[in-house]
C-alpha cells in the first residue's frame, strides 16, 4: 500500500511510530504537512499539493489533525475523500469531535453515558445550572479548550456562580458538568481502533489537581478494562463515526462515562503504559480496509 500521514511533524512521536510500523509491513508511507498543503477545488477533479507536487497515487490517508487546525486539516481530509480516497478517519467525523458540546449531545442520544452537563448562556441561569448537574462541586469547561487548559474545579456554589459569571461576562461557551468525586483525579483512555478496544491506560492527575492530562504533569500506568468499559469505549467512538479514537472514561458509582473523545489521540504514553503496539494496529486495519476493497473490485 501506499499510505499519505497528515501530521504537522514527521519526528512527533505518534506520526514517527506510524511510518515505521508501516515501513516494517512492507509499505510505502509518507508525511505531509496538511498546513502546507493547498487545495484547487476544479470540476471533477479536486486536487491536492504539498511543496508544489501534487499528493496522488495514495491508498490510504491517516489524518492526524491538530485541535487549533481543525478546519483546515479536516478540509484537506475531506479534499482527498472527493478523490475516493479512503481516510483512516472521516473529516465530518472528526469536526464533529472537536465540538466538546456536540459530542455529548450525540453520545446522549446515542444513550451512551456521560456525566450530567449543562450548556448556559446567561447568567441569569446560573443558580438553576449548578443544582441541575448535582450542585458544588462543579467542573466547568471552556468548549475550546485541550489538554486540561480551561477546565476549573469551582468546589462551592459561591464559587462556581462567581467562574460562570465571569465566562459569561466575557462571552465565553463554557459547560458545566457534575464532578465525579469518586474518579479521585484519574481518568482512563482507551485506544479504540476499527471497532476494537486495542490498548488502554489509567491516568493519575498530580496531586492537587482533580485533571490527569499528562500535558499537565499527570502519570500514566496500564490498567484492565471491565467488559462494560470496553463496550463503553467502543460505542462511543462508533457514535462519533470514528474508526480510530481515543476515548477518555471516568470510573464512576453509576459505571463508566464518557469523558471527551478524540479523533487524533496521541500514542506515547498509551504505548509505553499498555505494552501494545497501537501502532501496528492501525497500519492492520488499513491493510484489511484496503484487502476488503480489492476483493469487492474483482468479486471474490
Amino acid at each position: 500500500m501506499k499510505i499519505l500521514t497528515l501530521s504537522r511533524n514527521a519526528e512527533l512521536y505518534s506520526t514517527r511510530r506510524i511510518s515505521e510500523e508501516a515501513e516494517a509491513r512492507g509499505h510505502e508511507i509518507h508525511v505531509a504537512d496538511y498546513v502546507k498543503s493547498y487545495m484547487m477545488i476544479e470540476p471533477g477533479n479536486p486536487s491536492i499539493y504539498n511543496d508544489g507536487e501534487e499528493l496522488i497515487g495514495y491508498d490510504a490517508v491517516i489524518p492526524r489533525i491538530g485541535a487549533s487546525k481543525t478546519f483546515y486539516g479536516a478540509s484537506v481530509v475531506r479534499q482527498f475523500e472527493m478523490r475516493g480516497i479512503f481516510c483512516a478517519n472521516q473529516s465530518m467525523a472528526i469536526v464533529r469531535s472537536r465540538d466538546k458540546l456536540r459530542t455529548l449531545q450525540i453520545l446522549s442520544r446515542r444513550k451512551v453515558n456521560i456525566p450530567k452537563t449543562a450548556f448556559a448562556s446567561t447568567p441569569n441561569d446560573i443558580d438553576d445550572v449548578i443544582d441541575r448537574v448535582g450542585g458544588a462541586p462543579v467542573v466547568i469547561k471552556i468548549l475550546e479548550g485541550t489538554q486540561g487548559i480551561g477546565v476549573v474545579l469551582a468546589e462551592t456554589k459561591k464559587a462556581a456562580k462567581s467562574v460562570l459569571e465571569a465566562f459569561l461576562g466575557l462571552r465565553v461557551n463554557i459547560l458545566v458538568q457534575e464532578f465525579i468525586k469518586e474518579a479521585k483525579g484519574a481518568d482512563i483512555r482507551v485506544f479504540v481502533v476499527d471497532g476494537r478496544a486495542v490498548a488502554a491506560m489509567k491516568r493519575q492527575g498530580v496531586e492537587g489537581d482533580f485533571r490527569s492530562n499528562v500535558h499537565r504533569g499527570g502519570s500514566v500506568e496500564k490498567t484492565r478494562l471491565s467488559r462494560e468499559e470496553r463496550a463503553t469505549a467502543i460505542a462511543a467512538a462508533k457514535a462519533m463515526g470514528l474508526a480510530v479514537a481515543g476515548i477518555d472514561l471516568l470510573r464512576s458509582e453509576r459505571g463508566p462515562l464518557v469523558l471527551e473523545v478524540n479523533s487524533s489521540p496521541g500514542l506515547e504514553g498509551i504505548e509505553k503504559a499498555s505494552g501494545v503496539n497501537v501502532a501496528s494496529k492501525i497500519i492492520e486495519f488499513l491493510e484489511n480496509k484496503y484487502n476488503r476493497e480489492q476483493k469487492d473490485r474483482i468479486g471474490v
